[in-house]
């Protein structure tokens, strides 16, 4: 069943009413007809709208309300990602196996190591192109929300921004011990909030790591193998699935 999100205001009781580029897929691309049935979401509430599609009207596609479920497609765990920009179209393919998997939020982080530098109108156009590919793969996937992928954050800031999180990890090819990721990842309970820092393809420098243990931020293993940078984020939300999943 293909999936869509609409305005909270284009849904109502009876009917729901989905435009922009979504309502071209439906018309042009997919080519749906009338009848035809799909799921709606409209990216807060956490509902899932089933319903059908009565009829297309100027801009928009009319559908009449069948149901609605909660849905079920939600962690019930937010997991914060803040992903040292890597180069190349890399941090594409880390948003979407991010949305994929679960992901709340993707940060994207200017680390020491970054190859990859954006600033001013490059910065804005590259993060609402990300946020297209977040929106895109929450559709594929089926979320009942858009993880947001917020603005380019510096190091430090966000080091602070991640201060709101129950608990906080850091990747670090040098931290000695898988028990202490263990320690970390098995007491976590539903409805925690987890920062998650991957470094970019250098990883993080000493002093950055220091800083990130002055926040209160743990160095973590994750295993004997040196993972690559778009590998690391999708490992550690395969742990926390198979932690929180029922």
């Amino acid at each position: 069943m293909h999936h869509f999100f609409a305005d909270p205001a284009d849904i109502t009781d009876r009917d729901i009413y989905i435009r922009g580029e979504d309502h071209n897929h439906i018309k042009n691309v997919l080519r749906m007809k009338p009848g035809e049935t799909l799921s709606v979401s409209d990216g807060i509430s956490g509902n899932e709208y089933r319903c059908h599609i009565e009829d297309f009207e100027g801009g928009a596609v009319h559908c009449r309300l069948d149901f609605i479920k909660e849905a079920d497609t939600e962690l019930p765990a937010e997991i914060f990602v803040f992903q040292c920009i890597p180069k190349s179209d890399k941090m594409e393919l880390v948003i979407q196996k991010a949305v994929e998997l679960g992901a709340a939020e993707i940060i994207p982080v200017a680390s020491k190591r970054c190859i990859a530098h954006y600033e001013g109108r490059k910065a804005e156009d590259r993060v609402r192109r990300w946020n297209q590919i977040a929106k895109g793969a929450a559709k594929q996937s089926m979320r009942a929300r858009i993880p947001e992928v917020r603005k380019i954050m510096g190091f430090e800031e966000a080091l602070s921004y991640a201060g709101k999180c129950d608990v906080r990890i850091i990747p670090y090819e040098l931290a000695e011990g898988f028990n202490t990721t263990r320690e970390i990842i098995d007491p976590l309970k539903e409805g925690s909030s987890i920062a998650v820092f991957i470094g970019p393809e250098g990883g993080f420098a000493e002093e950055e790591i220091e800083k990130a243990k002055e926040h209160d931020i743990v160095p973590v293993t994750l295993g004997h193998r040196i993972l690559r940078t778009e590998t690391a984020a999708m490992v550690v939300l395969s742990w926390l699935i198979y932690r929180f999943e029922k």
